[in-house]
């Protein structure tokens, strides 16, 4: 996720952006194709929602970083489509983890990319908040129209929710929708057998006493 996002070099193999190699690409315009959310801890807590939002529209502002009515315009979507425009005054600080984290969401919303890369976004998050953080991202998936791409071990909570999965498997990777993967008996050897077994019916893992 992090060489998807151009943070950290490729071990190997190619990676294109708009039929270009990734490093052909300034860090202009690939702040503007991609948008990322990692694990890391913000740089300052002490800024206000409103103020980190606002950061991520910095890929279209002048030096000064002034923002012009549809940067305001862009910011408030974001923060009306992850439902926190009422605390935007608040330090993120204040926050709980589940409200951070839709504070980074909307970040990336604000910066307006077609494709928004997340690591494991639902770190720290009890299950309840887990499902919300993810139903939230599968509707801002299908009501713009942009790509979101997320690694999660939240298996099946994936699978209920992702148009498409990919297992990341060292020998063999499997990719297509949850039912493709159903069908094709992907979950079933993800883990030791005599520990854990996937049921196809239900779509989801059972652990074995």
């Amino acid at each position: 996720m992090r060489t998807l996002g151009n943070v950290q070099p490729k071990l190997s193999g190619k990676i294109t952006l708009n039929k270009e190699s990734l490093e052909h690409h300034s860090i202009q315009e690939l702040a503007s194709e991609i948008s990322v959310v990692l694990t890391e801890p913000i740089a300052s807590k002490n800024l206000t929602v409103l103020e980190l939002v606002s950061l991520g529209r910095q890929p279209y502002t002048n030096w000064l970083g002034t923002l012009t009515k549809k940067d305001n315009d862009k910011i408030s979507m974001a923060l009306d489509m992850v439902r926190i425009s009422a605390l935007k005054s608040k330090k993120c600080y204040e926050l709980s983890d589940g409200q951070l984290q839709r504070v980074m969401i909307a970040r990336a919303i604000a910066q307006d990319t077609q494709l928004i890369l997340l690591d494991e976004p639902t770190t720290h998050l009890d299950l309840y908040h887990k499902v919300q953080i993810l139903k939230l991202l599968k509707t801002i998936a299908h009501e713009t129209n942009k790509t979101i791409l997320f690694t999660t071990h939240e298996i099946e909570i994936a699978i209920q929710l992702c148009d498409k999965i990919l297992i990341l498997k060292e020998n063999q990777s499997s990719f297509g929708s949850p039912c493709e993967l159903i069908q094709k008996k992907s979950f079933e050897n993800l883990f030791p057998i005599d520990t854990i077994t996937f049921d196809a019916q239900t779509g989801s893992f059972r652990v074995n006493k």
